[in-house]
Formats: C-alpha cells, sequence, structure tokens
C-alpha cells in the first residue's frame, strides 16, 4: 500500500500532538544542563563531587541511545499510535521516578527511562508523518519536526530556569505527568474519531497477532467492549504508585498512614519497598493480568496477548546485541575527560566487549529469521548515506553547542556562565527556523540533496569564520559574530528535513521508524564522538602554546602576581585552542556536505512513487 493521496485534518491534528510531545521531551533533554546543582543538592551530592553527577547524564543518552532500534521496529510492526502511547507512558513513568528520587541510582533510573520515552517520541513520529503524508508533501511537516525538536535546546534550559526560580526542581518533573496524560488522551480521542489504524491503515505493515487463532480484536463480529477493569486498575496503581514515591510529610508522618511508608530494606532504593508502593505494584500487575486473560466479548486497552509475537518479530536478541553496542559507545565518549582523552579510561575493557558484540550482532542478523535490521532494507543509497550525514554533521554541531558558550566564558564573560550561555541563543533559535525553511524547501524531493548540502555549506563557512574570531568578537552590541551564529544555526535547521525526507524516501514504509531510529542514533553518536575528538585535539593545541609562554616570574620578574604580558598570551593560547576546533568542526561539516551531495541524490527521490510496502 502506498502513501496516502490526501492529508486528513484528523492527521493534522495527530501530528499536532505528536510534536508537542517532542518538543516536551526535547526541553527534557536540555533542562538538566540547568538544574543539575539542584538535583545533586537533592540526592546529597555536593557540587564538589560533581565527577559522581556524570550517570544522570549518561544515563540518560544510555535509554535515549541503545533502545531506539528496537522502538523503531516496535512501532513499524505495531504501528505508530500505540508506539507512541508506549513512549509517552515510559517519558511520563521516569519523569516521576526522576521528580520523587532520593538517592542518585533512582535519579539515573528515572532520567534513563525518560531517555527510553523521550527519544522514541522523535523516530515514531517521522514514521507517523512518512505513513500520512504523501512524498511530495513530506518536507515541511518533517521540518516542523526537527524543528521543534531542535528548539528544545532553546527552551529546556529557560524553561528550567523559570521553574528553579519559583519552585523546587521536582516541579520540572512532575509538570510532565498531567502533559503527557493531556497528550494520551488526545491521541486516543482521535484514534477513537478517526476510527483507524495509524500505520496499519497506511502501509507500514501487519498487525501483530491479529488473526491468530483464539485472539479476538476490534473486528470481530457484534464489536466487542472496550475493556474497562483494566484501566481502572491501572490508574488506581498509578495514583498510589505516584503517592507512595512522593511520600507527602502529611501522610508519611501520619498516625494513621505513616506504617505505609516505613521501607522494608535500607540503602538507596528504600523509597521502593514501602508498603503502599508494593500495593502500587501489586493494582498494575493485576491490570496487566487482566488485560492478558481479558473474558471474551471484551477488547483490551492494552493488547498485552500480541506481545509475545510482536517481540518474537523484534528480534529482542538482535536488540539486546546493538543495544550493548550502543551502550559501549555512549559510555566511552561520554565518560571521557577531554583534558586527558579522546576516549575513557575504560575503553581498553569496553572497546573490545563492543566489538564482540557488535560480531554477535552481525552473526544473528545473518540468521535470524526475522532480523532487527535487514541490510537489503536500507541497500539504497540515501538511505545510508543520511546515516552517513548525520555522523559527519555530529560533530560540528556539538562544537557550536559546547565551544561557543566556552569562547564566551573565556574572553568576555569570565565571571558570568549565563551570560556566556545566552550568546548561544543567536545560533539556537535559528536551527529550528533553519528546519521549517530546509522542510519547505525539499516539497520537491529531489531538492533534498542539495538542500542539505547547501545548508551544511552554509554552517562550514560560519564556522570557518569562527577560527579568526578575536577575543573581543563576543558580547556587547550588534556585531559580526552575531550574523555568524544565526547563519551557523540556520545552516544547521537546514540539514534537518532533507535528511530525513532522502532516508524515509528510500526505504520501504515498513522499515519508516527504524530508518528514523537509525538516524537519530547517527547523529547523537557523531555528537558524542566528534566533542571527545575535536576537544582532544583542540587541548593539544593549547598545552603546546602554553608551553611556550614561560612562567610569570620570567616574563614579569618584579611583579609576577599581577602579570599582564602571561595573561594576555594565556588568553591566546586558549583562543588557539578554540580556533582549532572550530576548524576541526568546519571540517565535519564540509565532509557532511559532500557526503550529502554525493549520497542523498537518487532515482528513487526524483518523482518516482514510494516503494510499496510487502
Amino acid at each position: 500500500m502506498v502513501s496516502p493521496a490526501k492529508v486528513t485534518a484528523a492527521d493534522r491534528r495527530r501530528l499536532a500532538l505528536a510534536c508537542v510531545a517532542v518538543l516536551l521531551a526535547a526541553a527534557d533533554t536540555y533542562v538538566v544542563v540547568v538544574v543539575l546543582p539542584n538535583i545533586m543538592n537533592g540526592v546529597g551530592l555536593g557540587l564538589d563531587r560533581l565527577q559522581r553527577a556524570t550517570p544522570i547524564i549518561s544515563g540518560f543518552l544510555l535509554g535515549y541511545t541503545a533502545v531506539l532500534p528496537l522502538i523503531g521496529r516496535i512501532a513499524d510492526l505495531a504501528g505508530t499510535a500505540p508506539t507512541l502511547a508506549w513512549c509517552l507512558g515510559a517519558f511520563a513513568t521516569g519523569s516521576v521516578v526522576t521528580a520523587t528520587a532520593h538517592s542518585l541510582p533512582v535519579v539515573v533510573l528515572g532520567r534513563a527511562v525518560q531517555g527510553i520515552g523521550g527519544g522514541g517520541l522523535v523516530p515514531v513520529t517521522l514514521a507517523m508523518v512518512a505513513a500520512r503524508w504523501p512524498p511530495d508533501e513530506r518536507g515541511t511537516a518533517l521540518g516542523v519536526v526537527g524543528g521543534l525538536q531542535e528548539l528544545g535546546s532553546v527552551v529546556g534550559p529557560l524553561y528550567g530556569a523559570g521553574v528553579v526560580a519559583v519552585a523546587a526542581w521536582r516541579a520540572i518533573f512532575w509538570v510532565n505527568v498531567p502533559v503527557t496524560t493531556v497528550l494520551a488522551a488526545g491521541l486516543w480521542w482521535i484514534a477513537r474519531s478517526d476510527r483507524t489504524d495509524d500505520t496499519h491503515a497506511r502501509g507500514s505493515g501487519p498487525p501483530i497477532g491479529r488473526g491468530a487463532p483464539g485472539e479476538r480484536s476490534g473486528g470481530d463480529v457484534g464489536r466487542p467492549r472496550r475493556d474497562q477493569v483494566g484501566p481502572i486498575l491501572g490508574l488506581i496503581g498509578a495514583a498510589i504508585l505516584m503517592v507512595g514515591l512522593d511520600a507527602p510529610a502529611s501522610l508519611a508522618t501520619s498516625a494513621s498512614w505513616g506504617q505505609l511508608y516505613n521501607p522494608m530494606v535500607g540503602g538507596q532504593w528504600a523509597s521502593f519497598s514501602t508498603p503502599v508502593v508494593l500495593i502500587a505494584f501489586a493494582f498494575l500487575v493485576a491490570a496487566a493480568g487482566w488485560e492478558i486473560i481479558e473474558p471474551a466479548g471484551i477488547r483490551p486497552v492494552v493488547p498485552l496477548r500480541r506481545a509475545p509475537a510482536l517481540l518474537a518479530r523484534s528480534d529482542l536478541p538482535g536488540a539486546a546485541l546493538l543495544a550493548g553496542v550502543l551502550a559501549c559507545i555512549v559510555v566511552i565518549f561520554s565518560t571521557a575527560d577531554p583534558s586527558r582523552q579522546i576516549v575513557a579510561s575504560s575503553a581498553p575493557l569496553v572497546g573490545p566487549l563492543a566489538a564482540a558484540l557488535a560480531l554477535a550482532f552481525w552473526w544473528r542478523q545473518r540468521r535470524a529469521a526475522a532480523p532487527l535490521i535487514q541490510p537489503a532494507a536500507f541497500a539504497r543509497r540515501p538511505a545510508w548515506g543520511g546515516f552517513l550525514v548525520n555522523l559527519a554533521l555530529g560533530g560540528g554541531l556539538m562544537a557550536a553547542l559546547v565551544d561557543v558558550p566556552l569562547f564566551a566564558r573565556s574572553t568576555v564573560y569570565p565571571n558570568s556562565e549565563t551570560s556566556a550561555a545566552l550568546v548561544l541563543l543567536r545560533f539556537l533559535v535559528a536551527v529550528p527556523l533553519g528546519a521549517v525553511a530546509g522542510g519547505a524547501l525539499c516539497r520537491d524531493r529531489s531538492r533534498a540533496a542539495y538542500v542539505a548540502g547547501g545548508g551544511l555549506a552554509i554552517a562550514t563557512a560560519a564556522f570557518i569564520a569562527m577560527t579568526s574570531w578575536s577575543a573581543t568578537a563576543l558580547g556587547g552590541g550588534p556585531r559580526y559574530s552575531d550574523i555568524e551564529l544565526v547563519i551557523c544555526g540556520l545552516g544547521f535547521g537546514l540539514v534537518v528535513a532533507p535528511v530525513n525526507v532522502a532516508v524515509l524516501g528510500s526505504v520501504e514504509a515498513r522499515h519508516h521508524a527504524l530508518a528514523g531510529a537509525l538516524a537519530v542514533v547517527a547523529r547523537t553518536i557523531g555528537m558524542l564522538a566528534g566533542l571527545s575528538a575535536l576537544t582532544a585535539v583542540g587541548l593539544h593545541r593549547f598545552y603546546q602554546a602554553s608551553a611556550r609562554i614561560g612562567s610569570p616570574l620570567a616574563l614579569c620578574p618584579t611583579h609576577p602576581e599581577t602579570c599582564p604580558a602571561y595573561d594576555a598570551a594565556s588568553t591566546r593560547a586558549v583562543l588557539s585552542e578554540l580556533h582549532t576546533i572550530f576548524a576541526g568542526a568546519a571540517l565535519c561539516t564540509a565532509t557532511a556536505a559532500v557526503l550529502a551531495v554525493a549520497l542523498l541524490r537518487s532515482p528513487a527521490l526524483r518523482g518516482r512513487p514510494q516503494l510499496p510496502a510487502s
């Protein structure tokens, strides 16, 4: 079945809700930048133990990256609407765990679960657009999705700062619960009024388990009644769980209810062993059990009976092996100390493990009856080419996000981290604008390669200009650096939709969500690896320049404690480091530009109809 010829009002409403979910998850990705010190204080870590807080960031990255291919595969099999609902549920669950955490392991768990749910929203939404928008009309919709995802980098820190100014940091995560509930309810209402399955009716594969012996479905004669017992049990369990984990003082210290909050075991996971939380788990297990064994004539809200067939076709062992490979990559790069190394000190152990898991994954994919990733599915050049483009541009993007504020902090704003960070707003605001413009330019799919290449060329030119920034290039009134930052942001934004248009247009509909997931994973890995490599190269340049400065005593023998010559030389050494990083970022984006023009062009994108789903 090919893509629909006409986009309905229900499609647009569904996309609007999914975009709000993408923006919410993207904002929560960056909110930790502002509230990390508050979170550390909330779990008993002082600011002098910042190194122990790294799992809060790496845990989110693990959840965001490692499970994405599995989520994409499940979305292709089960449909994007139910997968989107599950991602919202995981995001809300992780938010509750994070908001109620009083120990570091619990915060890391909550952020990891948030990463799983939030990360899955992007590829699932991209697949939803691909399933419901005709190929030549996807560009604008994909640009909007990408623009809102990038807008999260602007909204997140500002949103976090605004919340902590009037409330505790936990409120940031509590807000996610009612918002995701409203979004899930809206998606359910649209699905019910539309009376269509999001992906199955649009060409993304057959329903899992439908038609199996003994399996009841909505198409049975007599239209079975929708289940009410399971949702009621689930809502009761969820409500008790939130109250149990939050442990309000009025209940926890109450003479009547206080015993329900006494943990049965000690340690950092004690909050999960209180009687009230165990009661909540009992309700949730009962809800799941009812959904599995519901009587004849009742249609389950959550078709858990189909889960075994779904997981069997999702290649769970292959997904676990690939998740292990991606987790190793995240650990190797996200836990490295850029001042001393490109990869983490654990790389000699984690690297061989990643190689062994990758070999096992390759072996599994060659022999599995339904492999997670079918090489033939991504054999067309724009598909794997899009992954390479995202991998290359990730390094340049991360250099802008990290090193522009660092440049400002090292020059014009040495005493204000906030002012230095605000310099990046010129770049961040331009990215979503460029994403929407890039989508509009790709209404003709044959332009995708050239729009992406042009955007990356613009970003390359901006980075080259940054290599000549002086110590006074930033700050103050309007400057040329403001224009260069805006141009760089627009360049990166222009790439978002064309890459997705090329990738999704060159794979079959039944692989859309997996393709979107792999594109996100490629960019994330590129960002992590690029940050480590460029920072290490830049610091090597800094150490070389510093070695030639000499000591303050030699430069200013009469007043070494206040030596302007030494300070100026040290500033030049820092600038040489950052100029080197910007040059490396320009090399990354130039490489991505060449790859985009060379690989994203394909006869499949020149007006041909979309590949049919098998």
